[in-house]
């Protein structure tokens, strides 16, 4: 069987392509970390003082804290593309400040976003807001990207079939953006994943703060392992993240590209 091609992206369909994408191309990665420690002895671990199990449930919970985030990202994310794509005037006032907040460092937010959410003892929502910020530039212009490649006589023809307002957005505008919006989701918890380590290390966020603030994840083991030279935990978090990453990739992502195929324009 050959691979199947959709507008340039592949997929893997033979079983020795699944295999690789969710079980080799993981164990790879890990092989090649467990060599270099071996290679440079210097950073040989001390003992393993966390068990898979609690690894484990700290990514779970790592997970749980970016499918939050990742759910509201969406639920702004539609309707303000929606918005900036109404008309020109909106698009010529809304998109430059859409722009200049991408831009913006989400690092250099997150003191305050802590400040702010530490007074009411919500550490959590610190972590899920940041990420959320992370995630919802992602998602928002690739949509605007979508809805703009929406054929004119798509809309054309739909007028004439008497769709207007919320109809022409049920019938034509949200299933014209499904495969943006995959793409946007895929990039965007990528984004997520990349910042969870500082989303829940938040006690040098915090004046005075201690570890004890970190939130429980697989992001705060990774640097708490780090920090005191446990090369196994370190390598056993890496690990865990990693299977998790390929189980969403494969089980989630690659289905939902596939199915995002039948919305597309020839």
């Amino acid at each position: 069987m050959k691979r199947q091609r959709h507008h340039h992206v592949i997929y893997p369909v033979t079983m020795k392509e699944r295999l690789y994408t969710i079980v080799l191309g993981p164990l790879i990665i890990v092989a090649l970390m467990y060599l270099v420690f071996a290679l440079y002895p210097q950073f040989a671990p001390s003992g393993q003082a966390v068990s898979l199990a609690t690894i484990t449930i700290a990514a779970l919970h790592t997970l749980a804290r970016l499918l939050v985030a990742y759910a509201l990202a969406v639920v702004v994310a539609v309707p303000l593309a929606i918005l900036v794509t109404h008309n020109t005037a909106i698009e010529a006032v809304l998109l430059p400040v859409f722009d200049i907040l991408e831009s913006v460092p989400i690092l250099a937010l997150f003191p305050v976003i802590i400040l702010l959410f530490i007074q009411f003892n919500f550490l959590n929502g610190a972590a899920v807001f940041i990420l959320f910020l992370t995630m919802l530039w992602n998602i928002v212009f690739t949509l605007v990207g979508g809805i703009k490649i929406i054929p004119k006589d798509i809309i054309a023809a739909a007028r004439v079939f008497g769709l207007s307002g919320f109809a022409m957005l049920r019938r034509v505008t949200l299933p014209a953006i499904v495969p943006q919006l995959v793409t946007g989701s895929i990039l965007a918890v990528a984004q997520g994943w990349n910042l969870i380590i500082v989303a829940e290390v938040l006690h040098t966020y915090i004046p005075g703060g201690t570890s004890a603030q970190d939130l429980f994840g697989v992001g705060s083991i990774l640097v708490n392992a780090a920090a005191n030279a446990q090369t196994h935990v370190f390598l056993l978090s890496v690990t865990v993240m990693i299977v998790i990453i390929g189980a969403v990739n494969f089980f989630v992502w690659q289905k939902l590209l596939h199915y995002s195929q039948r919305f597309r324009f020839d």
